[in-house]
Parts: structure tokens; C-alpha cells; sequence
């Protein structure tokens, strides 16, 4: 399996689609890993070569010990550019990976082609909650915030008819390292990007769901409104909107990225 290995800990990654297409980085959300991109990656590869990664402590990418930034966090998605030699791309990101291309976008802007930005936020308060899961997660293991946490990424409806997909993405949250799932968690609490991110200059769209209680479409309209010409499309799903309208979301992002 390809890895990028660093000091104290590796990335795992994947590439797949044709040698020489434009690159398309597509980085997972905070508790998922790689593997909640497979819709996309099969149209996507179609026309890019994708690169998908597991965010540190998470999939098969070892944890470092201790609290994380979002720069740390951010610098890893740069290396990995850097290890498969590539100079830019385009960055489509969900919740934490979102934050991710944000800070890319305003620290790096030479990697950034074009940019998603996925049911995201700049600024994801209060302090106290992401202390509250740090300190719930490291008491009583993943099994302490599933259920929540499943309830805010998909819809009832979406639980109630498919529940196979539920459950696979249930089983890889299980087993998110409490390491990396904490040090993450510091990452978004101490994060905030509102005043950073007008400067972005990449292309930039931004997805929100109707019904996202995890960041609402006020959090996606508020990144679109600070980035010029950035446009804004809600879909009628929770916080995962890839997976649960992922023909739609295949649909949305194809286009803007050709257009």
C-alpha cells in the first residue's frame, strides 16, 4: 500500500486514474477515512488521477502522539503532493478536509487549483464541545460518540433506507484511532479561518446539506460569501453529502471542475 512515511507517523494513500490527468485530491472528514470517497473516485478517476489519503490516526495512517493544528493537519495533505511529485491540484474536501484545502488555499495558494469546499466551516464552535468528545472519546473509546455522530452525518431517512451504507461507514469510524481522532478534534477547536480565507484566489465552490446540523448551510454560505466569485450549492442531505446524494454531488463537482 502506498505510504508517505514522516518522523512519527505515516499517511496511507491511493492513486488511481490515468498517468498525466490533472490531479484531484479528495481529503476525508474527521472519524472516516479514505474510503468514504469510493463513489468518487470511480466517476472522478474517469478523467483525474485521484488522490485519496487517510488524515493522520485515521484509515490505515498512523497517529503522532498528541494535540494537533489545522496546520499540522494541512502540512500533511502538502507533503503528500511533494511525495507523488506534483506541484498543484485540484482540492475537493469534506468537514475536516475542508478545512484542510481552506488552509491550503490562504497559506500554500500555488498547490490550489481549483477548490470544493464540503460541508465545511471556517470557525466550528464551541470550545467546550470538541473538549467535552476529547474527553469522552479518550474515557470510553469511539463507541462513546458513534451514535451522535452517526445521527449527524446522515439524514433518518437516509439511515432508514440504507442501511448497509450506514453501517460500513459505522464500522470504519469504530476504528479510527483515539490518538489521531482526539488530535483532530484540537485541530477544528482551536481553528479559525474567517479572516484568512478572503484572500483565497482559487476558483472555489462550496457544498452544503439542508439538513447538516454539523456545519449548516449558514457555515457554507458564510465561506462562500468571503470568497470572491465562489459559488455556493446545497443539497438536500446531512453532513455527509457525498455518500448520501453522490450521484447529485458526482454530478455538481464534475461540472464545475470542467467548466
Amino acid at each position: 500500500m502506498p505510504t508517505l512515511s514522516l518522523p512519527d507517523y505515516d499517511i496511507h494513500y491511493t492513486l488511481e486514474g490515468p498517468a498525466g490527468a490533472p490531479l484531484l485530491v479528495l481529503s476525508n472528514s474527521l472519524g472516516a477515512d479514505l474510503s468514504m470517497w469510493d463513489a468518487q473516485a470511480v466517476e472522478f478517476s474517469k478523467r483525474y488521477r485521484v488522490l485519496r489519503y487517510d488524515n493522520r490516526g485515521h484509515g490505515q495512517s498512523t497517529a503522532p502522539h498528541g494535540l494537533y493544528t489545522i496546520s499540522d493537519v494541512a502540512n500533511d495533505a502538502a507533503l503528500l503532493l511533494e511525495h507523488v511529485g506534483e506541484k498543484s491540484a485540484h482540492f475537493c474536501g469534506l468537514s475536516l478536509g475542508g478545512m484542510v484545502g481552506m488552509w491550503l488555499a490562504t497559506r500554500k495558494p500555488d498547490l490550489i487549483n481549483k477548490l470544493v469546499l464540503c460541508n465545511t466551516s471556517a470557525l466550528l464552535g464551541p470550545r467546550e464541545n470538541w473538549e467535552a468528545r476529547i474527553a469522552a472519546v479518550r474515557q470510553g473509546g469511539m463507541r462513546a460518540v458513534v451514535k451522535p455522530v452517526m445521527e449527524r452525518w446522515f439524514t433518518e431517512g437516509f439511515r432508514s433506507n440504507s442501511p448497509g451504507v450506514v453501517a460500513a461507514v459505522e464500522d470504519r469510524f469504530m476504528r479510527v484511532s483515539v490518538e489521531g481522532y482526539a488530535g483532530c478534534c484540537a485541530a477544528i477547536r482551536d481553528m479559525d479561518q474567517r479572516k484568512a480565507i478572503s484572500a483565497i484566489k482559487a476558483v472555489t465552490m462550496v457544498i452544503a446539506g439542508t439538513h447538516d446540523p454539523s456545519t449548516p448551510p449558514a457555515m457554507g454560505q458564510a465561506i462562500a460569501e468571503a470568497i470572491r466569485g465562489s459559488r455556493y450549492v446545497e443539497l438536500p442531505t446531512a453532513h455527509l453529502s457525498n455518500i448520501e446524494a453522490a450521484a447529485t454531488f458526482n454530478e455538481v463537482v464534475s461540472y464545475f471542475l470542467t467548466a
